[in-house]
């Protein structure tokens, strides 16, 4: 298989949309970002296309993320960012030019500037942690080690940019995943459940992986 590993441009936001919603219902049929929006799938996938093009950068944007691609085009992707200058203030500045261009009003608790409610269950960033997000491949291509090559690359970027911790948080559950990050040298920190996310995700709440770099 001819892969090439690159950084993601702003073409790719079809992509990164694909990308950022799959690696938001991971094991689960209904992810976050559905209960965020509460539209149909084209719908979210719409949104997230303009947020990864947004003119401020942000933890969802396409300056965070590598793209693994054959010649058909990419096939699998991750996000690796810095939270405090890339962090959820960045992205919430972020979601009025989004919501601007698709005519439409945030929701509730956006619009009153406040998180919506599951977000809750979110762990928050280790200090000084580089943050890995929104992992993903396509069905066909999963299970030939794409995503252990990309991991090796984001990790890297961030021991280049000088961190010495990365993190990366998953779905409470996901077993498969844990292992993959285990193999990388990630170790679980602590879990964040929360009744709510279990009832709108089917998942008991998230788990904070780290890693020393």
């Amino acid at each position: 298989m001819d892969l090439k590993i690159r950084n993601a441009r702003a073409t790719d936001a079809p992509f990164l949309a694909w990308l950022i919603l799959t690696a938001g219902r991971a094991h689960v049929k209904r992810g976050i970002w559905e209960v965020i929006l509460n539209l149909p799938e084209n719908d979210c996938l719409s949104f997230l296309e303009l947020l990864t093009v947004t003119g401020a950068p942000h933890l969802f944007h396409h300056s965070c993320y590598i793209i693994a691609e054959v010649q058909e085009g990419p096939v699998s992707g991750l996000g690796g960012y810095n939270p405090d200058t890339q962090g959820y203030p960045k992205l919430i500045e972020a979601l009025p030019e989004v919501y601007g261009k698709l005519g439409r009003f945030p929701i509730r608790e956006m619009a009153a500037g406040e998180p919506p409610r599951i977000t809750a269950s979110i762990p928050p960033s280790v200090p000084g942690a580089w943050v890995i997000d929104s992992v993903a491949t396509i069905p066909a291509y999963r299970r030939r080690g794409i995503v252990d090559r990309l991991l090796d690359n984001i990790l890297n970027i961030g021991r280049r940019k000088g961190y010495r911790q990365a993190q990366i948080s998953i779905y409470m559950g996901n077993t498969p995943a844990q292992r993959a990050y285990e193999k990388h040298g990630f170790r679980l920190l602590d879990e964040w459940p929360d009744p709510y996310f279990q009832t709108e995700i089917g998942s008991p709440g998230m788990a904070r992986l780290i890693c020393d770099l």
